[in-house]
């Protein structure tokens, strides 16, 4: 493929853009397809079964379309402005994960790399298809391979221009291009990002058990979040940047340029008492166009519940008094949780005897006789 095309190609993802672009061949190292393996055996994927319904499409792109023979690696920033970990320390707003505090990234790359995809193939007279984050392809290798940075102990993307703040997407084509230069791994000695999770969600560096990980609990899990993990969470409502946020590498981090990825400031810090308040209807018109919509407004209060019961604020007891005779098991279940939190034991106790009688959800009675404790 001549270089001239390659040149083009990387400014007019720029020009689209893109903050970085690299390029790879689309076999990966079997000790990849072995660490998959490994997570899945220990069931460390969760509820999120389609990892094992697709893993062995996982392991090689390939498998996905054998007819592939170049990854294009694209990647978009999305640094915050100041320091997340702040966020969390104020008890009585809601923390929303960088990534999900404006419009959904799926949206924004996708149309982006339909773009670059169809200039390539008219250009290269090559097949492409394209993918962002929503099929069975190991992004985080092969933009590592790609040269776009490396996989930090997190599992993350660390890129030394970028940081931890990094969307994905690629473009599988049949072109063969020249490769960009792989990375090596700069993560050191450091152990910040395992060191900082809440949960202790880290089995050992590069290795993330999903189930531990506040990401995963409010958002991919949707059951009654174990008791173990409620009061670590503290404000975090939807996802955790703990482990990206700590890392060294971010002082070189560049605040997001994209419009549609700079923070909206009503869910910079929104108030717990307001989130609670949400019906359906008025969840899905706060969260319209964000990725938070998708969890559902009952996971969503859920997850605010445990926030307010780590509040410390007694006066967001009676919000969550509120939702006591919630239609949702879910969130009657962690209304009462934190009740327990906030209350004394006398005015806790009065308010389980108005409505423990009437409560037929094995889950939210064993919240108010302390069984699930």
């Amino acid at each position: 493929m001549p270089e001239k095309l390659l040149q083009e190609l990387k400014q007019r993802a720029s020009t689209l853009g893109f903050d970085a672009v690299g390029i790879c061949d689309v076999t990966l190292a079997p000790e990849i397809s072995e660490h998959l393996d490994d997570f899945v055996a220990r069931s460390w994927h969760g509820e999120m079964k389609w990892m094992k319904d697709t893993l062995e499409r996982r392991k090689s792109p390939k498998a996905m379309w054998n007819d592939a023979v170049t990854a294009i690696m694209l990647a978009t920033n999305y640094g915050p402005d100041n320091d997340p970990l702040l966020r969390t320390q104020l008890k009585s707003t809601g923390n929303i994960s960088v990534y999900a505090l404006n419009k959904d990234y799926h949206d924004l790359m996708k149309g982006r790399l339909k773009q670059l995809a169809g200039w390539f193939a008219s250009r290269s007279g090559q097949d492409v298809k394209v993918f962002v984050d929503t099929a069975p392809l190991l992004e985080k290798p092969l933009a590592a391979k790609a040269g776009l940075g490396w996989q930090g102990k997190h599992t993350n993307l660390v890129s030394g221009d970028f940081g931890s703040w990094l969307f994905l997407g690629s473009i599988l084509t049949t072109a063969n291009l020249a490769h960009d230069q792989r990375q090596n791994d700069r993560c050191g000695s450091c152990d910040a990002c395992l060191n900082i999770c809440p949960t202790s969600a880290f089995a050992g560096p590069y290795k993330l058990e999903a189930r531990r990980c506040i990401s995963y609990l409010t958002i991919e899990y949707g059951g009654h979040i174990p008791v173990e993990f409620r009061q670590p969470m503290g404000n975090r409502i939807y996802g955790c940047d703990d482990c990206l946020a700590v890392c060294p590498w971010n002082k070189f981090a560049q605040k997001a340029k994209e419009e549609k990825l700079i923070a909206r400031d009503d869910l910079v810090a929104p108030g717990l008492d307001f989130l609670s308040g949400l019906d359906d209807a008025a969840f899905r018109s706060f969260f319209s166009r964000s990725p938070v919509k998708r969890i559902g407004r009952n996971k969503f209060v859920r997850n605010v519940l445990i926030a307010i019961g780590n509040s410390q604020d007694v006066e967001l007891a009676k919000h969550a008094k509120k939702l006591l005779a919630d239609e949702s098991e879910l969130v009657r279940a962690m209304a009462v949780w934190a009740i327990r939190q906030l209350l004394d034991d006398g005015d806790f106790a009065r308010i389980r005897d108005r409505y423990y009688a009437g409560e037929t959800a094995a889950s939210v009675r064993q919240e108010w006789d302390g069984s699930a404790l």
